[in-house]
């Protein structure tokens, strides 16, 4: 059976009726003459509980801040075919700017954005570019992730324990920096501790999720972490009572962390960094290109950290010093003090022993998101795990 998508119109309204649809067959919300037209497009569903949500909070933030927009979004498109014959039915349509939320929707973006010139097409977790009218767009994310690794390393000294698991979704370099990034948090806190990790070849699926948690847990990591879009690694640590019990860290949406096993979350906040784009674009100050927002554009968040949140039972008893260095480091790059170059400096070395980055020396641009040098002219390259992190590289 074709797997079924869901499609909303008019966002303005915020909760308006969802219309299944088959994947051949998809149904493309109309534009609103004299507005200007905003579309995103999501791989997963607007409740996923993580990426997709983080997405769709900030369309809505985008409804609700921008004036005279109006704002759809499109749910469960797969990467691929489908995905390009979306993106060219909604340039077709008229839509001024479209927002694609997903790695896989990297080249049928560029290829639909080459026959629809005067449309604008943002596309998000890649890094292709025509420097016209289809940009890239991410964040340094990996800032959180080692604020995440450098709490779990604290936690895991505290209670006795050394190994933290990861589960990643596809062999990606950003998969790899921010595994990397979590470990050289934790290694600050706690140098004896290791990583196992586990692929899972999937953005969203609750069942492979949950199950690869599980068995990361029962291979004996403490705390479990991942790249993927629900709250698995949270959920799945309730179940295990006895002892001091595990603890999981989700990813990507504020609400995800719920769980009285949830450590902390790294999340997105898409709302005022797409807002700006917005504007941007329509106003003629925004154009296209590269664009890689680091922690002062506020569009990156750690629960429990961040504005009117508390921290969550597994961080209370932290030592202030600890909690201190976190709130520092989140100030320090919201003030552009602090990048994700001075985050990945020398000295980094590989699990097998090896200098990847001496001392003194920076990864640049290119590094964070390449695995093959040859192909882009970068001097390091993301293909590499860190040192206590024991896998092989994909």
């Amino acid at each position: 059976m074709s797997r079924k998508v869901s499609i909303l119109f008019v966002l303005t309204a915020l909760l308006l009726a969802v219309v299944p649809v088959l994947a051949q067959d998809f149904q493309i919300p109309e534009i609103v003459e004299g507005k200007w037209n905003v579309a995103f497009v999501l791989i997963g569903p607007i409740n996923d509980g993580g990426w997709s949500q983080a997405h769709y909070d900030g369309a809505k933030y985008v409804s609700d801040n921008v004036d005279n927009v109006n704002v759809v979004y499109v749910e469960n498109i797969p990467e691929g075919t489908e995905s390009e014959q979306v993106f060219r039915s909604l340039a077709a349509k008229g839509f001024n700017v479209i927002f694609g939320t997903s790695f896989g929707f990297m080249d049928p973006m560029e290829a639909v954005a080459e026959d629809f010139p005067d449309t604008y097409f943002i596309h998000i977790a890649g890094y292709k570019t025509n420097n016209t009218n289809f940009g890239n767009l991410m964040g340094a994310m990996e800032h959180m992730k080692f604020l995440a690794g450098y709490l779990s390393g604290q936690r895991c000294k505290m209670d006795g324990e050394d190994t933290v698991g990861y589960m990643y979704t596809f062999p990606i370099p950003e998969e790899l920096r921010l595994g990397n990034a979590f470990m050289m948090g934790v290694k600050k806190t706690c140098p004896e501790c290791k990583m196992i990790v586990t692929p899972i070849n999937s953005w969203h699926d609750p069942v492979v999720e949950q199950e690869a948690a599980k068995a990361l847990f029962d291979a004996g990591a403490y705390i479990v972490f991942t790249g993927a879009d629900t709250p698995a690694p949270a959920i799945v640590a309730e179940s295990y009572k006895e002892g001091k019990g595990k603890w999981g860290i989700p990813y990507d949406w504020k609400g995800s962390c719920t769980s009285k096993r949830c450590l902390t979350l790294p999340y997105w906040n898409w709302g005022p960094v797409y807002a700006s784009i917005v504007e941007g674009l329509r106003d003629g100050t925004y154009t296209p290109g590269r664009h890689y927002f680091d922690g002062d554009e506020k569009g990156l968040g750690l629960y429990g950290f961040m504005e009117g949140e508390e921290l969550t039972e597994g961080l209370k008893d932290m030592p202030e010093e600890v909690l201190t260095f976190v709130r520092d480091y989140i100030a320090d790059i919201e003030a552009g003090k602090w990048t994700r170059f001075d985050l990945f400096s020398g000295p980094i070395i590989d699990n097998k022993g090896n200098v990847v980055v001496p001392e003194g020396e920076k990864m640049e641009d290119a590094d964070l998101d390449t695995f093959d040098c040859s192909t882009t002219g970068c001097k390091y390259g993301m293909h590499y795990w860190n040192e206590g992190i024991i896998a092989d590289l994909p």
